[in-house]
């Protein structure tokens, strides 16, 4: 039987230097990428909830009969490059909005107030 001593320590075999490094390199260009998509998530989240906003605020301006180049500005102000789109649905004004996200993606939000509105 075999007893352990505080000399008895792992030693590094010649054919195991370097392989913390190896696994390293393996491992950092997939972190990276999972860190860069979460960025990116973030990011495009962000985009919709400003886009979001920016509908609401616009579908209100809209129901009070403000002309529809200061509705699209209040959107293109918050949101630059998003395309706005107003129409009337019965007693109601929407507005739908659309504005590329990261990696191609796009965000979309639509908001509708009740035309006459104060």
């Amino acid at each position: 039987m075999r007893t352990r001593t505080g000399d008895d320590r792992r030693r590094w075999r010649p054919d195991e230097h370097g392989s913390v490094v190896a696994e390293f390199a393996i491992a950092l260009p997939a972190v990276t990428v999972v860190l860069a998509l979460g960025v990116a998530a973030l990011a495009g989240a962000s985009r919709q909830v400003r886009l979001q906003d920016a509908v609401a605020d616009a579908a209100r301006l809209s129901a009070r009969g403000e002309p529809a180049s200061r509705v699209i500005g209040a959107v293109v102000a918050a949101v630059g490059e998003a395309s706005v789109e107003i129409s009337p649905r019965g007693d109601l004004v929407c507005v739908t909005a659309t504005a590329p996200a990261m990696l191609g993606l796009r965000v979309s939000a639509s908001g509708c107030a009740l035309a006459g509105g104060l």
